[in-house]
């Protein structure tokens, strides 16, 4: 399931999705906000060119919206179970926290998962600095 070759080891380590070698971020903490979401021109190790187009990541904005409603109903479920006495008002400020806490880790994890939904794993990868597609 998280071997090499499957899309969730690339998306659950930050790495190249074509080769599953190379980092794929600038920096690997989405939490170093000055570099939150960078993305590396090429991959270290395979060469392979992360951006296909301009604008490329932008379709990035609905993974990371699916992704935010996703943590916002299962924090408002969590709370209705183990916080049954909770007022709503204490229930919003729960996931509006979530939200804000985990809101760069987020923003990293959609630009991958969208970055894995157009480029293929490819084993033994041709050498860094040879073009591809």
């Amino acid at each position: 399931m998280f071997r090499k070759g499957s899309k969730l080891y690339s998306i659950s380590r930050f790495n190249c999705p074509h080769c599953h070698e190379g980092e794929f971020f600038v920096d690997r903490n989405p939490y170093h906000l000055s570099t939150a979401g960078d993305i590396l021109e090429r991959c270290p190790a395979c060469g392979r060119k992360y951006g296909s187009e301009p604008g490329f990541y932008y379709g990035g904005m609905y993974v990371a919206y699916g992704l935010s409603v996703a943590l916002f109903v299962s924090v408002y479920l969590a709370s209705l179970v183990l916080l049954p006495e909770a007022s709503t008002g204490m229930r919003v400020g729960l996931v509006l926290a979530s939200l804000v806490l985990l809101g760069p880790w987020l923003y990293a994890l959609s630009k991958i998962i969208w970055a894995n939904l157009f480029f293929t794993f490819k084993a033994g990868s041709e050498e860094p600095g040879q073009e591809q597609a």
